[in-house]
């Protein structure tokens, strides 16, 4: 039930932001939800912060610098993509495109035969999905579909958070085997939020300003981040990570239920067999050998075991959820 619910709220999160985006647009909406978290982490981490820096300095760390400053990158282009994506394309289309990063991470962090099936499935899935175009609620059985480059330049966006979710996975990693604390998160988070303002601005511009405006983007922030990243670390003091890894798999239906309900955003009886074979192959790939919920031999041993594409544990305490 913790994991539903904090799906629930991530793709409420997303639907509230998609029917914000004629204020401040895609890119305002995503200037507006890394700001607030950069803030709120600053907030409870920025002492923690200011050792770091100084420890960085004294011992001329740049790698790990480095490191953290990729991590932010990685997560101002994640969030802008999928907003992007949101724009475009459905809620459920774009969330399950987006699901393909963590699933490549897990395919490609295990030697099994059997993976290869999961990789047909989901290959078989997103072509189902990129087939024409994409009806709308209301639009009546003869109604328009949006235009193709429209689809295309959304499917587009949405591949790109993919790749973004698998960096991100990784350099999560590094960065929390790096810094002690939420030291190297708040780093990230800043690097993310400077990142984002300039397209922010450039589209939003005063909209930004509006009290209305500030309060949907702190509570898209809450819904997105801030209400699933407390319930999914619960859920990972109880559960073995494969287990959790195989329930977060329903994220791409939950996001096509959200798209519905929120948006209006109907999709064809084969897109919803798309997203099926994508959540299957999904739940397949998080059964690999690595994510048994057994801890994994050579340095990291002592941590809890890692499901490939899900943080571990210890290192989702202090990581937002993905951008969707």
């Amino acid at each position: 039930m913790l994991v539903l619910a904090g799906i629930i709220a991530v793709q409420l999160g997303a639907g509230l932001a998609a029917r914000t985006f004629s204020q401040a647009g895609p890119a305002g909406m995503t200037g507006l939800r890394l700001w607030w978290a950069a803030l709120i982490l600053a907030a409870f981490g920025g002492r923690a912060l200011g050792r770091t820096l100084r420890a960085i300095i004294a011992a001329r760390a740049w790698r790990d610098l480095a490191i953290a400053v990729t991590f932010g990158l990685v997560l101002a282009t994640m969030n802008f993509s999928i907003y992007q994506s949101f724009a475009r394309i459905p809620l459920g289309v774009a969330v399950t495109i987006e699901f393909l990063g963590p699933l490549a991470v897990a395919v490609a962090s295990s030697r099994r035969r059997l993976d290869l099936l999961w990789v047909v499935l989901a290959a078989t899935g997103v072509l189902l999905l990129t087939q024409g175009g994409v009806r709308l609620a209301g639009s009546g059985a003869a109604g328009p579909l949006l235009g193709l480059s429209t689809t295309a330049t959304g499917l587009a966006f949405a591949l790109v958070s993919a790749a973004c979710w698998a960096a991100y996975i990784l350099l999560s990693r590094a960065t929390g085997r790096r810094f002690s604390g939420s030291a190297g998160l708040v780093i990230a988070m800043i690097v993310a939020a400077l990142l984002v303002t300039g397209p922010a601005i450039a589209q939003a511009g005063p909209a930004l300003m509006q009290p209305g405006t500030i309060a949907e983007g702190l509570a898209v922030g809450l819904l997105s981040s801030v209400i699933p990243y407390r319930l999914e670390l619960e859920v990972l003091r109880r559960v073995p990570a494969g287990v959790f890894g195989i329930w977060m798999s329903m994220e791409p239906a939950v996001a096509a239920l959200a798209g519905l309900a929120i948006l209006g955003q109907a999709l064809a009886a084969r897109q919803w067999l798309a997203i099926v074979l994508v959540v299957i192959a999904s739940a397949g790939a998080a059964r690999s050998p690595a994510s048994s919920g057994q801890p994994r031999a050579g340095p990291s041993a002592g941590a809890s075991a890692e499901l490939p594409g899900v943080p571990s544990a210890e290192l989702r305490a202090e990581l937002p959820p993905p951008a969707s």
